[in-house]
C-alpha cells in the first residue's frame, strides 16, 4: 500500500509540512511525495530538518526509511517565490495533483493526500480552476461527488462547495440533496459505529414552514423522505443555527449534510482547525487532504502545524484497508 502525497504550492507551507511530519514520524510506512526534489532539498536545508531524501522517477523505485520524492522537475531554485503568488508554482502544484490522480486511477498508488495549493496562483494558467475537489473529480470523470470534512468531533458534507452563494442556492434540488445524503451515509458507515445523519436547512430556522423561503419544504424535505425510504437514517431539515450544537454537544447525530460551503466549513474550522481532514466522496480513488491553505504569511519559517497532514494520511490508510 503506497500513499501519494502532493507537495502543494512551493511558495506556501506544503514543503515544510511534509518534511517536518516525516522528521516527527507522523507519515505512513509506505508513501511518496509528488513534487519537485530541488524545492524540497532547499527547504530541508534551510529549516535544518535533516530528512534523508531520495529522488525517484517511478513508484517502484521507492525505498524504506527515506522521503521518496517522485520528481516532476518542474521548478528550479530560481523559481522560488516564498510567501508570494507565483504563476510557475501554481502551475506546478496543479501538475502534482494531476500526476497523483492518474497514478491512483492506474492503481500504482493506493490513495492520494493533497497539500494546499493557492487558487489565485493556479488560475494564472488554469483560469477555470475552482479547487482540488472539482479538479480531481473531473479527471476521474465523476459528476456525483461531494466534499466531506471530518474530525473526531464532527463530520460535515456539502451540497455545493466552491461556487458563489447565488449559484449555491440553485444547487439545492431534491436530486442533488438526495445524492449527497447517500454519499454521506456510505462514508459514515466506514468511520462511525452509528450512522445517523442530520440534514441542515437552507434558510433561517429551516424556512419555518415556508415563512422564510420554500426550499426546505419543496427540495430538502422530499430528499430526506426519499433517503429514509431507502433505509437511510436521515433526519431534518434542521435549523442551521442549532443542528451543529445538537450534533457535537448532544451527540444526537453522526454527520451533518450542509447546503453550501461556509455552512459546513465554519463550524468545522471553529472546532478543529488544525486536525480537520478534507475527503472527496464519490470517486473511484481515495483522496484525502489537509483542511487548511497555503499560509503564505508563515511559509518556510518552521511554524506550520502538521496534525492535519498526519490525520489525513491516517484516514487514507484506514479507507484503503
Amino acid at each position: 500500500m503506497c500513499i501519494a502525497i502532493t507537495m502543494g504550492d512551493s511558495s506556501g507551507v506544503g514543503p515544510e509540512i511534509v518534511l517536518k511530519a516525516f522528521a516527527q514520524g507522523e507519515l505512513p510506512d509506505d508513501f511518496i511525495v509528488i513534487g519537485d526534489a530541488s524545492i524540497l532539498q532547499i527547504c530541508n536545508q534551510q529549516l535544518g530538518y535533516g530528512v534523508p531524501l531520495q529522488t525517484i522517477r517511478n513508484v517502484a523505485e521507492r525505498q524504506p526509511d527515506v522521503l521518496n520524492i517522485y520528481d516532476l522537475a518542474l521548478l528550479t531554485p530560481d523559481d522560488l517565490c516564498i510567501g508570494k503568488v507565483s504563476q510557475k508554482s501554481g502551475q506546478a502544484a496543479l501538475a502534482y495533483v494531476e500526476r497523483a490522480t492518474r497514478l491512483a486511477l492506474a492503481k500504482e498508488v493506493s490513495a492520494i493526500v493533497t497539500l494546499p495549493i493557492n487558487k489565485e496562483a493556479t488560475r494564472l494558467t488554469a483560469p477555470n480552476f475552482s479547487g482540488h475537489t472539482e479538479f480531481i473529480a473531473e479527471l476521474c470523470g465523476e459528476e456525483n461527488y461531494t466534499m466531506m470534512l471530518a474530525s473526531e468531533q464532527l463530520i460535515v458534507t456539502h451540497v455545493s462547495t466552491h461556487i458563489s452563494l447565488r449559484q449555491a442556492l440553485e444547487q439545492v434540488t431534491t436530486e442533488k440533496v438526495l445524492n449527497i445524503i447517500r454519499l454521506t451515509h456510505d462514508a459514515v458507515a466506514k468511520l462511525r459505529p452509528r450512522n445517523k445523519i442530520a440534514v441542515a436547512g437552507l434558510n433561517p430556522h429551516a424556512g419555518e414552514n415556508g415563512s422564510f423561503g420554500m426550499e426546505d419544504l419543496t427540495q430538502i424535505k422530499p430528499a430526506i423522505e426519499a433517503a429514509r425510504a431507502e433505509g437511510i437514517d436521515a433526519n431534518g431539515p434542521f435549523p442551521p443555527d442549532t443542528i451543529f450544537f445538537q450534533t457535537v454537544k448532544g451527540k444526537a447525530y453522526d454527520a451533518v449534510v450542509c447546503m453550501y460551503h461556509d455552512q459546513g466549513h465554519i463550524p468545522m474550522k471553529l472546532l478543529d482547525f488544525e486536525g480537520g481532514i478534507n475527503v472527496t466522496l464519490g470517486l473511484p480513488i481515495i483522496r484525502t487532504s489537509v483542511d487548511h491553505g497555503t499560509a503564505f504569511d508563515i511559509a518556510w519559517q518552521g511554524k506550520a502545524f502538521t496534525r492535519s497532514l498526519k490525520e489525513a494520511c491516517a484516514l487514507a490508510v484506514k479507507l484503503v484497508k
